[in-house]
């Protein structure tokens, strides 16, 4: 199978491509040079870089290599669409086009405009299912009575904001919603919370958006969130089986049993 990568930051795009070229898949990389890994340039036969304002770029060079399908993996924080970044003119006719720019809206328009040009997405997932989040509980620690009422209630809410696009993300704080996550992303999400919680025990509950297709903006975890969790005083990580990824699974799995941390999906 011939792939197009469009690659974001963190260690999904890595990983992604590690599996497809495992999987004797022949994978052309698409970087954005605001948000990906020099890594990428070592493990693709093929990489080009383009800026995130570059969607005419993106199509130049799908057409360049005859790609017809295309995975994205990896984040591109939403908040860089407000920064300095200038679109071209097939980015700006989209954005200008846009009833409301969320993530669904955005890349909802990008998908639009790829399929018109005989380019399809398919979903982000597809090669790493191994990694998606397993139900029940995957740490040595069950969540405790308190933590699960607060993932439980967590859940709820961090639906509803899933439901308009808000977040992935809640922090709860006995049977409270403390903060939610916006365009600041996970961590700095946690911080904000700790801040007004006054050292009490936070759950961190994330979900997937309310849609079918995992076909972008999955929910991430890995290795690196357990840290900050220790930080915050959280927990309690509850996230969505069969539609999140954990990265370095078994590491993060490690390192939450040495912590004392309960990870559970729902």
């Amino acid at each position: 199978m011939r792939y197009g990568l469009i690659a974001g930051n963190g260690r999904f795009p890595l990983l992604a491509l590690e599996s497809a070229r495992r999987l004797g898949h022949d994978v052309t990389v698409i970087a954005i040079q605001e948000e990906a890994s020099r890594e990428l340039e070592a493990l693709a036969p093929r990489c080009h870089w383009i800026s995130l304002g570059q969607l005419g770029k993106l199509i130049e060079i799908l057409r360049q290599e005859g790609i017809t399908e295309v995975v994205m993996c990896g984040q591109v924080k939403h908040a860089k669409i407000f920064s300095s970044i200038r679109p071209d003119w097939r980015l700006a006719k989209l954005l200008a086009s846009l009833p409301w720019k969320n993530t669904d809206g955005l890349i909802g328009g990008v998908i639009r405009i790829l399929e018109d040009e005989g380019i399809h997405l398919r979903d982000s997932t597809s090669l790493l299912k191994p990694m998606l989040a397993t139900a029940g509980t995957m740490t040595r620690r069950a969540p405790e009575k308190d933590e699960t009422t607060d993932v439980d209630y967590g859940r709820r809410v961090a639906n509803a904001l899933a439901s308009v696009d808000v977040g992935q993300s809640v922090a709860v704080c006995e049977r409270a919603c403390v903060a939610v996550e916006a365009m600041e992303g996970t961590d700095a999400m946690l911080r904000r919370a700790a801040s007004l919680v006054n050292g009490r025990r936070l759950a961190l509950v994330k979900v997937a958006r309310r849609r079918e297709h995992l076909l972008f903006d999955v929910p991430v975890v890995g290795l690196s969130t357990i840290p900050v969790m220790q930080e915050t005083g959280t927990t309690v990580l509850a996230v969505e089986a069969g539609r999140t990824l954990m990265l370095d699974r078994e590491e993060m799995l490690a390192s939450a049993n040495a912590a004392g941390i309960a990870i559970v999906g729902f």
